[in-house]
């Protein structure tokens, strides 16, 4: 099973699907508008773009479903915003074990976010994120997920030609020569829950 946490429009969920056809995908975002196109082509026929192996379901971070619990053998955060990326950029302990809550023993957790500080100034400041710099994600980021439940195995920053690689509509977007955002990474696995 693969969540797409923030899955925006669901492009990422869709073509994850027809990629692995064998796998269940799931998009979950807190606003629907964004996926009245995708949401509805998976209905369609099979000939027609319509896929059986993929549901979008419309939550916040703040308020998961219980039905999530323990079903996830891989999570994707791309290019959070709002409270899902204070969640994963602040290192909020209460969120990221509501992701956590959602992973399959030993699951994959992968997160990408893509920041400029100037274009996206007011979202930054309105989180209250501070500049997300290596030594903050080894200070802070690191040891939170690690207490909420995830062991970091990679992370660093995206170099701008590997971005038109992602399978997202922020990433088609960031090809256009967007030079001033940083895009870094966090790739983790869930650990066994400790009483």
């Amino acid at each position: 099973m693969i969540i797409d946490l923030g899955t925006g429009d669901g492009r990422f969920v869709y073509q994850s699907a027809r990629e692995n056809p064998n796998r269940f995908h799931i998009g979950i975002d807190a606003s629907t508008s964004a996926l009245e196109k995708i949401s509805g082509k998976v209905f369609r026929k099979p000939a027609k773009g319509g896929l059986a192996n993929v549901l979008f379901v419309q939550a916040a971070i703040e308020d998961l479903p219980s039905e999530l619990d323990g079903i996830a053998d891989e999570v994707h955060v791309h290019f959070p915003w709002g409270s899902l990326l204070h969640a994963v950029a602040s290192g909020d302990l209460v969120a990221l074990q509501g992701i956590r809550r959602m992973c399959a023993p030993d699951a994959l957790l992968e997160v990408l976010i893509g920041l400029d500080p100037e274009r996206d100034k007011s979202e930054i400041e309105r989180l209250g994120l501070g500049p997300l710099t290596p030594e903050y994600v080894a200070d802070v980021l690191i040891p939170n997920y690690r207490i909420a439940g995830f062991e970091v195995i990679e992370n660093g920053v995206l170099a701008p030609s590997e971005w038109p690689l992602l399978e997202s509509s922020w990433a088609a977007r960031l090809k256009s020569g967007d030079t001033h955002r940083s895009l870094i990474y966090v790739i983790a696995r869930s650990m066994e829950f400790r009483l």
